[in-house]
């Protein structure tokens, strides 16, 4: 029978530094049996564990990118099925609770695994489902195992058993930011194409409420619930940024790691995201100093066993 096809691993300058170390190099090329995590061998496991990754995609041309692109903050599938692979076996059951177009969905049906995804908005509901059954084409994939449930995520969750979920990755919004009308970045990237720029006016939208404490605390309430879900000792990963509100510059990824170990889920590390593809643009100049944000935070938190 064909294996199941793995989703692309992103190379990085990390991998070169396993020539380093000489202990990896003669490590067997088979996964330890005490390993209960997932199906890595030694020296697939060690370049996982670098507190930077290169962020890679398809490419805005490649056909497979066009139902991502589409997406206002789109989440590579590629970098989604590394943190997969390496906090899942196969056959495991994977949530995303805000699953946008579907690039979690897409990792675990490449990679074996079990997708639930839930989306607020149904052109993008729509879109993962699409997504699946045009961009997975090998016929041993898990396409059937993946489900796309439609509507506000603090209705859907509590409606998954309790303790029956092994992983749970996302990208949740980051508050206001697609707000951004008159962004450099916004103007030239999505406004001039016709791409959509925000979630829509959705009064349910976390990207609806006026205020950031607000807005935290929501998004605080929906994790919480989130991890009841999640079996005892098992993992989840969330990818954020920072951004900036005016002249102030918000540490989400510090305020929601606060909020969340003060809630019982207990902070493992931060893998910092490099964007080295995107565009630069003069925010700030020639007045005053306004980053070019080119990074995401994926926060790794554990639920006590």
């Amino acid at each position: 029978m064909k294996a199941l096809e793995k989703s692309p691993t992103p190379t990085n300058g990390d991998l070169d530094m396993l020539e380093l170390l000489p202990d990896e190099q003669t490590a067997p090329a088979s996964v330890d049996p005490r390993n209960q995590l997932n199906d890595l061998t030694a020296r697939e496991w060690i370049p996982e564990t670098v507190s930077v990754w290169n962020q890679k995609g398809l490419g805005a041309g490649h056909p497979d990118a066009q139902i991502e692109r589409q997406h206002p903050a789109p989440f590579s599938f590629t970098d989604v099925g590394r943190l997969v692979r390496f906090f899942t076996k196969p056959g495991a059951l994977v949530l995303d609770p805000f699953v946008g177009v579907g690039s979690t969905l897409k990792a675990c049906a490449l990679d074996g695994r079990r997708g639930i995804g839930i989306e607020l908005n149904p052109t993008f509901a729509a879109l993962a489902r699409k997504r699946i059954t045009s961009e997975v084409r090998d016929i041993f994939a898990a396409v059937d195992e993946q489900t796309v449930f439609e509507g506000d995520v603090r209705e859907i969750l509590p409606k998954i058993k309790d303790e029956s979920i092994d992983f749970i990755v996302t990208s949740p919004p980051y508050w206001a930011i697609l707000k951004k009308k008159d962004d450099h970045k916004v103007r030239q990237e999505r406004t001039s194409k016709g791409l959509s720029t925000d979630y829509g006016e959705d009064h349910r939208d976390l990207g609806n409420i006026e205020k950031y404490s607000e807005f935290l605390n929501v998004l605080r309430d929906i994790f919480v619930v989130a991890s009841s879900k999640l079996r005892r000792g098992k993992y989840m990963a969330i990818v954020v940024s920072d951004f900036r509100e005016k002249s102030r510059y918000i540490m989400f990824h510090a305020d929601l790691a606060r909020e969340l170990e003060a809630n019982g889920l207990e902070m493992r590390g931060v893998t910092v995201l490099y964007q080295r593809h995107k565009k630069i643009f003069p925010y700030g100049y020639p007045y005053s100093f306004v980053p070019n944000i080119h990074n995401q935070y994926i926060l790794i938190l554990q639920k006590p066993k």
